[in-house]
C-alpha cells in the first residue's frame, strides 16, 4: 500500500518541503472555481488502495477549511484505503468550551466536519487546548513544537536560561520545558475583559539577571507576548525571547513585535507569515511531519518524536 501525499492550497509552500523530506512528490491536484467563489478541487491520479494524507493548515479564510473538507470527501469517494488528514494550525481551536451563555464550540464542530468528511486519522500539531483530541472519535496524533524548539534554545548557549509562560493557561507547556532544561518558572498573569486586548498583568516568580524564555502555542496580536516582555524587563530580566509554535499574527501584530523588548520570536512555518520580520525566526516542522507519516506507514509507534520534557 503506498503513500500519496496532496496539499490544499493554503499550505503548499509546506507540503512541498514535508513531501520532499519523505521522498516523495507531492501529488497533483487541480481547482476549478466557479465565478462566484466554490470550489472543486480535484484529484489528477488514482488513490484507489492508497495510503493518503492530505495537508492543510484551517487558519483564515474559512475557504482553508472548506477545500480541506471537499478534498477528504473526494480521496474517499476514489476508494483510497485511509485518509489521513495532516493540519499543521488548527484552526478555531481556542473555542473549545463554553465560557459563556449561547456560544458555539467551534472546535468541536470542525472535528465533527473532518470527521464526517471521511477522514480516517487526524494529524496535529500544539493543539491550543490537549482536550481537542477528544472531540474526535478517530486516532489523532499530536505532535509536539519542542521538536524544533528544543535543539534551536540549546543552540544559542543561554547561560541563565528561565521559562515563563505570557498567561496561566500555558503553565502546563511552559513547565515542560523548564524540566527539560532544569531551569526555573515564571508566570505572567494576566486579566482581559475582552479577546485579544490585555488589562492587566502581574508576574509570579523572580526573573532577575535571568535569560527568559517565553512559551507559547500561538501569537495572535502579539500584545500578550510584548506585554510580557515589558513586566519581565521591569523585573530584572536580563533577556527576553519567546517560542511560539503558531504565527497568526493579525492585526498590529507584526508592529507590536517590531517595536517590542523581544531580542526574538521564534515560531514554526505551520502557518506563512505574510511579511518579512527581522526579529521572527522561523523553524520548519518539514521534517517532524515526514517522520510522522513514515511511522504512521510503517505501523510504529510515533514516540521518539517527542522530547521527553
Amino acid at each position: 500500500m503506498a503513500v500519496k501525499i496532496f496539499s490544499g492550497r493554503a499550505t503548499t509552500y509546506l507540503a512541498d518541503k514535508i513531501a520532499n523530506a519523505y521522498g516523495e512528490p507531492l501529488g497533483e491536484v487541480n481547482y476549478q472555481q466557479f465565478s462566484d467563489g466554490e470550489m472543486s478541487p480535484f484529484i489528477k491520479e488514482s488513490v484507489r488502495g492508497h495510503e493518503v494524507f492530505i495537508i492543510q493548515s484551517t487558519f483564515p479564510p474559512s475557504d482553508h477549511l472548506m477545500e480541506l473538507l471537499l478534498m477528504v470527501d473526494a480521496a474517499k469517494r476514489a476508494s483510497a484505503s485511509s485518509i489521513n488528514v495532516v493540519i499543521p494550525y488548527f484552526g478555531y481551536a481556542r473555542q473549545d468550551r463554553k465560557d459563556k451563555p449561547r456560544v458555539a464550540i467551534a472546535a468541536k464542530l470542525i472535528a465533527n466536519l473532518i470527521s464526517a468528511a471521511g477522514a480516517t486519522r487526524i494529524m496535529a500539531c500544539d493543539l491550543h487546548a490537549d482536550q481537542i483530541q477528544g472531540f474526535f472519535d478517530i486516532p489523532v496524533d499530536h505532535l509536539d513544537g519542542s521538536y524544533i524548539f528544543v535543539p534551536y534554545l540549546k543552540s544559542l548557549g543561554l547561560t541563565d536560561i528561565m521559562f515563563a509562560s505570557p498567561d496561566v493557561g500555558g503553565i502546563k507547556r511552559a513547565r515542560s520545558f523548564a524540566k527539560f532544561f532544569d531551569a526555573e518558572l515564571a508566570v505572567c498573569d494576566k486579566y482581559r475583559k475582552e479577546a485579544n486586548k490585555v488589562d492587566s498583568m502581574r508576574l509570579i516568580g523572580e526573573v532577575e539577571g535571568k535569560d527568559v524564555v517565553l512559551v507559547d502555542d500561538l501569537i495572535d496580536t502579539a500584545s500578550t507576548i510584548c506585554k510580557a516582555g515589558v513586566l519581565l524587563k521591569e523585573k530584572g530580566a536580563k533577556t527576553v525571547r519567546a517560542v511560539c509554535t503558531h504565527p497568526v499574527l493579525s492585526g498590529n501584530a507584526y508592529e507590536n513585535i517590531e517595536h517590542s523588548v523581544l531580542e526574538e520570536i521564534a515560531v514554526s512555518d505551520t502557518i506563512p507569515l505574510s511579511q518579512a520580520a527581522s526579529k521572527i525566526k522561523v523553524l520548519s516542522v518539514s521534517t517532524l511531519y515526514a517522520k510522522a507519516i513514515r511511522k504512521i506507514h510503517d505501523n510504529e509507534s510515533i514516540s521518539s518524536l517527542f522530547i521527553k520534557l
